[in-house]
């Protein structure tokens, strides 16, 4: 019988086998695809797998550099946002 020894904490664990990719990166991979490059062939490069791409390009299809780098502080802002409203409602 093998037993399996998972870490006390599973979210370090996660995180430290979760790549992050800069907007610059996304932006081009979208680019990529839009130019009539293969999807399979730009995920393989990438290292990501292809849910994760299509749901790049859905949110950032169309998005210059900029654009994209504004759109994911926004969406970090609005999650701060939230925890404090849910936080400050169950103080209450």
């Amino acid at each position: 019988m093998i037993l399996m020894r998972f870490p006390i904490n599973w979210r370090q664990c996660r995180s430290q086998n979760e790549k992050r990719y800069s907007e610059e990166q996304i932006s081009k991979a979208v680019k990529q695809h839009e130019a009539g490059a293969k999807v399979g062939d730009i995920f393989r490069e990438m290292g990501i797998s292809l849910g994760t791409f299509f749901n790049w390009h859905s949110k950032y299809a169309g998005l210059e550099v900029n654009e994209a780098r504004r759109l994911k502080e926004v969406e970090s802002e609005n999650n701060k946002l939230k925890k404090i409203l849910a936080d400050r409602l169950l103080e209450v």
